[in-house]
């Protein structure tokens, strides 16, 4: 496989091959959402990866979903993060962090009480959240108000500041899977009138200010944008995801990230459609497929150029060591969704390299 394993440079950096590690949570942080020397060891085994994006991190106190999530925005997160990429870098890896507001997945029991945020006051229905009391129905949350729109851009900003003070590489703007941003963008889940609503430039408004306050930190070769314009995780819709994806695809052109990263389908096959075709005339950067993609497919579609990288996900986290199990033709381990969230390292750090 030449070309999975060709060289790839994009924005500030140079991987060695195309075969990238896709935002994935774990929930071993600990109860005040700072990464833990296991993490160390898990994100260090997968330093072969072309890149590393590290996993959905709180941009801001008070916006858990997960209750054991890792955040970016204390002292002590820092810190934390900091002996995470510094064993990744020794291993040889690159490293991204994921920033990211839960929006309406957020739940009272894991913030203090406190009510969810949205562009709407719709609640996350058909499912429920982890909680410390156990499984719980999402709540309706408090729709933002236009004012309060600004801090939450500051909050992404001061995570992008903080995570360069942790050694990433750079970053991933979370903009897809019904969480906040991901939330303004949709019209299922933005109902609301104003400048942050209705028509698609208003309802990506939050987003690009994001984009915008992080690569003003960052530099934007150092900024990467996920998307997920079919996925109906978290209740999601959009009447029209292949003109809201076409849309954004140009309009992204602004910024020079240094990649843009999209899910190509649907978790629970409500929508369908191909939105990678439409981004791939429009943007002009270096675009990352996800969602389901075996090695022989990612090598060809980039062959044929209709992706630059693919991100693998569960098979990523049951083999440490899949760019060489690729390249050498062998089996894979087989993920135990069993303990994809549980804590400790059974299905964490004890699954086998070829070498072991």
């Amino acid at each position: 496989m030449t070309t999975l394993f060709s060289p790839l440079a994009f924005g500030a950096l140079n991987a060695p091959n195309r075969i990238f590690m896709a935002p994935l949570t774990r929930c071993r942080a600990d109860a005040e959402h700072v990464p833990t020397p296991l993490m160390d060891e898990y994100y260090a085994q997968r330093a072969s990866a072309g890149l590393i994006i590290a996993e959905a991190t709180m941009a801001m106190a008070g916006n858990s979903a997960f209750w054991t999530e890792p955040g970016i925005y204390s002292p002590a997160q820092v810190s934390g993060w900091q002996r995470t990429t510094r064993a990744v870098h020794a291993a040889g890896g690159r490293i991204f962090l994921q920033i990211w507001h839960g929006g309406r997945a957020c739940h009272p029991l894991l913030n203090d009480g406190a009510q969810p945020v949205a562009p709407s006051a719709l609640p996350i229905i058909g499912d429920e959240v982890h909680t410390p009391q156990g499984k719980q129905p999402y709540v309706r949350p408090r729709e933002l108000r236009d004012d309060e729109l600004p801090a939450i851009v500051s909050g992404f900003a001061k995570a992008a500041e903080n995570a360069r003070a942790a050694g990433f590489d750079g970053v991933e703007v979370h903009g897809a899977n019904g969480y906040l941003l991901d939330e303004f963008l949709r019209d299922g889940a933005n109902k609301r009138s104003g400048p942050y609503g209705g028509p698609i430039e208003n309802r990506a408004r939050l987003l690009l200010e994001v984009l915008e306050a992080v690569c003003a930190v960052c530099g934007s070769d150092r900024v990467g944008l996920r998307l997920s314009p079919l996925n109906s995780y978290n209740s999601m819709i959009d009447s029209d995801p292949i003109g809201l994806v076409t849309w954004l695809a140009g309009r992204l052109n602004d910024f020079d990230l240094a990649y843009l990263h999209v899910m190509r389908g649907d978790f629970f096959r409500q929508q369908s459609g191909d939105v990678l075709t439409p981004v791939r005339a429009n943007y002009r950067g270096t675009l990352i497929g996800n969602m389901g993609y075996t090695a022989d497919e990612a090598e060809q579609v980039i062959a044929e150029g209709k992706l630059d990288a693919v991100a693998f996900g569960t098979s990523f986290l049951a083999n440490p060591d899949l760019p060489a199990r690729i390249k050498a033709g062998a089996p894979l381990n087989r993920p135990h969704a069993a303990t994809f969230y549980t804590p400790g390292a059974e299905g964490y750090t004890d699954y086998p390299t070829m070498a072991s």
